[in-house]
């Protein structure tokens, strides 16, 4: 698979034949990659990854936090990126992003993303190396541009971003308690990292559904995030957003309303 979940739908589906229940039980191992290589796992270690495999070369993140790059065909390894940033908190990662444009002069044009506590990141595919043109050094805080104090909230995207033409879309995973992050949707630029665009999930003044919350909701409530993945119909342009409970999850009382667009399926424009 090219896109994590097995296509642009997120399907998780594959139509081919060749293994059914009648030749299922002839498989056999090919060949096995220790990617822990049996260090020390975090305390909070699971291998969730769905890898993908881009012209014959496998993409995924080992228990360690690290990334890896693999022959398909042999599971010979081809370089491997070590975690960074030690002092972030560390949130378990379900995939890779994978990219390829063009991009200014000299810079990596194939471009695998993936996040790292509240850090989306970038690597050029080649070789493992982070793109220092891409965000600050390679990377870009999710915590900032969210009108909250960066300090004081927690993010992370457990889920790979859906990429669209030349941008990145991220949904998030905040926390369930009052004061969390809100869980706007936001598109970055591939090549520079720039925040693209931004959907309020809680509306601001002016923005449809702003009247379904109560009124300074905006400033203090969170959640509606999608933490869970997206899927695209990339011939027309369209990211559809499955989102969660706005916070505290259980006790609504503070938040009277229908409080879009929590518990829903939003359709945007993958453009704007």
């Amino acid at each position: 698979w090219r896109t994590y979940g097995g296509d642009d739908a997120n399907s998780h589906y594959s139509a081919l034949t060749q293994i059914n229940r009648d030749t299922v039980s002839e498989l056999e191992p090919a060949w096995q990659y220790a990617s822990a290589r049996g260090a020390d796992l975090p305390a909070t270690s699971e291998l969730q990854v769905n890898p993908i495999v881009i012209d014959g070369v496998l993409f995924g993140r080992s228990p360690l936090y690290n990334v890896f790059a693999l022959d398909a065909a042999s599971g010979r390894e081809l370089w491997t990126h070590d975690r960074e940033l030690e002092h972030v908190g560390l949130s378990n990662m379900r995939g890779l992003s994978y990219w390829q444009g063009e991009a200014p002069a000299g810079a990596p044009t194939r471009r695998l993303f993936f996040t790292t506590g509240h850090y989306l990141m970038a690597l050029d595919a080649a070789n493992g190396e982070l793109i220092d043109s891409f965000g600050d050094n390679g990377k870009v805080d999710l915590r900032l541009g969210l009108g909250r104090d960066p300090q004081a909230i927690s993010i992370n995207s457990p889920s790979p971003g859906v990429i669209f033409e030349n941008l990145i879309i991220m949904g998030s995973a905040v926390t369930e308690t009052a004061g969390a992050a809100p869980g706007d949707i936001r598109a970055y630029d591939v090549r520079s990292g720039e925040l693209v665009w931004t959907f309020h999930t809680i509306p601001h003044p002016g923005e449809a559904g702003h009247d379904t919350w109560p009124g300074d909701a905006w400033k203090t409530a969170g959640g509606a995030n999608a933490w869970a993945g997206k899927s695209l119909d990339r011939e027309r342009g369209v990211v559809y957003v499955p989102t969660g409970s706005p916070t505290p999850d259980f006790d609504g009382s503070q938040r009277q309303g229908a409080n879009l667009f929590a518990n829903t399926i939003i359709a945007l424009d993958a453009r704007s």
